[in-house]
């Protein structure tokens, strides 16, 4: 078996909090040191890179004397600040050893859920890697709030593959890739070389949170695998701590454990309304309209909904449940929660007569929608 990322062109690399801080212990120049030298092997090998690395409140807390990571917001957000100034600097020193010129990327769930700055995010970091300029991504840590954060740098790093249209996530964690069981608890755990991306058996397989430096998980890893695969990209989750690990992977080796895409390649808006934009409710669909959805490709009208979950404005993003509760899609849509309710269960032509206008015939479009 082959390394998917040996044929690959635009890579985004994610690190965990534990691979950059020493545990938690501040910054660790040599190993950020380390990353910066393989990623400029990787540029002479002809790579495109894109850095998503954790570590701002980690060193925040140690330049703050914290010896837990807190709990309060506001705390966090503060830690963020400081820790941010170490890390921007510490990389932008590493790769400049090399003749690389980085620059530092700080995003919420925010920026990429509206179209307009979406876009300008994605302009950005196009325009970055033209110019041979490596950029360094972290959450926007200081001004997230619980509503807008990604929640950890694996979603964050599955979103920028997205973004960019990138061929493959690495994912570098402290772990040598997804075992069948937690290896620190199960001896007989065996390593999974290759699985489909989004496989519900190793969502299974995936343990729960991480340590006490970082915010994710095995689990956050591979429902990253699964995100990044709804724009065609492979994913790669192996250990940071393996020698030269990404030149390895580049020249062929099979490290760790590789999430294969088999699903085709979703076009950018509607990569956008997957993952970019944050659900607002949810509709219960009856079983006609859920084949209408999934086997005819057609919109949504009011008559296949029987239920409205939550409260939402015309315009925002809403799941659309099967009989049984599981997301079957997503979609922009046309009435907001109120006048959903007073609507589902009756035909198109019923519309107006309830509510005593027409906005759309179809509750949710099908240009708007996205299958899951």
């Amino acid at each position: 078996m082959e390394s998917i990322l040996k044929q690959s062109r635009r890579i985004v690399i994610k690190v965990g909090s534990s691979l950059v801080t020493n545990q938690g212990q501040g910054l660790d120049h040599t190993a950020l040191a380390g990353w910066a030298e393989q990623i400029a092997r990787l540029k002479e090998m002809g790579k495109e890179v894109v850095l998503v690395s954790s570590g701002a409140i980690a060193e925040g807390m140690r330049r703050l004397k914290w010896k837990k990571r807190p709990h309060a917001l506001h705390e966090l957000q503060a830690a963020a600040a400081v820790g941010q100034m170490g890390l921007v600097q510490a990389y932008e020193h590493c790769f400049r050893t090399h003749g690389i010129q980085a620059a530092q990327i700080l995003l919420t769930h925010e920026d990429l859920s509206d179209r307009k700055r979406y876009l300008n995010a994605r302009s950005t970091l196009i325009t970055l890697l033209s110019m041979n300029v490596i950029p360094v991504i972290n959450e926007n840590d200081t001004v997230a709030t619980d509503e807008i954060r990604f929640g950890d740098n694996d979603t964050l790093a599955a979103l920028v593959t997205n973004l960019i249209e990138a061929d493959v996530l690495v994912i570098l964690t402290d772990q040598g890739g997804l075992f069948t069981a937690d290896p620190r608890k199960n001896a007989h755990a065996k390593l999974v070389e290759e699985a489909r991306a989004g496989d519900p058996a190793i969502e299974s397989m995936a343990g729960g949170a991480g340590s006490d430096i970082g915010r994710g998980g095995m689990l956050t890893k591979v429902i990253a695998a699964k995100r990044a695969a709804r724009s065609g990209a492979h994913t790669v989750i192996a250990s940071g701590h393996e020698p030269d690990v990404l030149i390895r992977l580049a020249k062929g080796e099979a490290v760790g454990t590789q999430l294969l895409a088999e699903t085709l390649t979703l076009a950018a808006r509607k990569q956008w309304l997957a993952d970019h934009l944050q659900i607002r409710g949810n509709v219960i669909l009856d079983a006609g309209a859920v084949e209408a959805l999934a086997v005819g490709g057609k919109s949504l009208l009011p008559i296949g909904v029987t239920n409205v979950i939550g409260t939402f404005e015309r315009g925002e993003l809403v799941g659309c449940l099967d009989p049984i509760g599981r997301e079957i899609a997503r979609g922009l849509i046309n009435y907001n929660a109120a006048e959903t309710r007073r609507i589902l269960r009756r035909a198109s032509s019923e519309i107006e007569t309830v509510l005593g206008y027409l906005g759309e015939p179809e509750l949710i479009h099908r240009d708007n929608m996205v299958l899951l």
